[in-house]
């Protein structure tokens, strides 16, 4: 039987409770589908060293998660001292505003552990950059091209907004991504 004649069979209101059904269904799947994904995230980043990046990925590719496997991603990154996993999950905090983590922790580690390159995408990135601690760490590091680097940026955005405020206002910049070419 083909759709049409299915469809002319059932009055409205049937069609209609069908569809809810359908899409009650596929909700249910999903939310499942996304159980699953977070207690195998959660196996991860208790047990594998190092996984946070990992981690962070499958959790892009799924979709998303529970508030106890960010929690888990987040204890993985301060474990390890992760400074890239850091700089991710702390993006992702600060686009996500209800996500149950500290990215203030985050970006603190990124600043003191992190590389020059993470510290210069950490200044254009984030709306609100802790600009005087990112600029203190490069100045301390003695690297003359972070800091011709800093020093420019900082010169066409002495406020320190990341490039979300740039591009509202008008301006260019180009948003650095998010993880190092190694």
């Amino acid at each position: 039987m083909n759709n049409q004649s299915l469809n002319s069979e059932l009055s409205n209101p049937e069609l209609a409770e069908q569809q809810e059904a359908a899409e009650q269904a596929a909700i249910e799947k999903r939310r499942e589908h996304l159980k699953n994904e977070s207690i195998r995230l959660i196996d991860m980043a208790d047990n594998e060293p190092n996984s946070a990046l990992k981690c962070i990925h499958q959790l892009s590719v799924a979709g998303g998660a529970t508030e106890a496997t960010y929690i888990a991603i987040e204890q993985r990154i301060v474990a390890d001292q992760d400074a890239a996993g850091a700089y991710h999950l702390a993006l992702l905090a600060q686009n996500t505003p209800d996500l149950p983590i500290d990215a203030r922790q985050l970006i603190e580690l990124v600043v003191n552990k992190g590389d020059n390159a993470q510290r210069l995408a950490l200044l254009k990135n984030l709306p609100l950059p802790p600009v005087e601690m990112i600029k203190e760490q490069i100045l301390a590091s003695d690297d003359g091209d972070a800091i011709g680097q800093m020093n420019a940026y900082l010169q066409i955005n002495p406020e320190g907004y990341g490039s979300h405020h740039m591009l509202a206002s008008g301006q260019s910049d180009r948003i650095v991504p998010l993880s190092p070419g190694k």
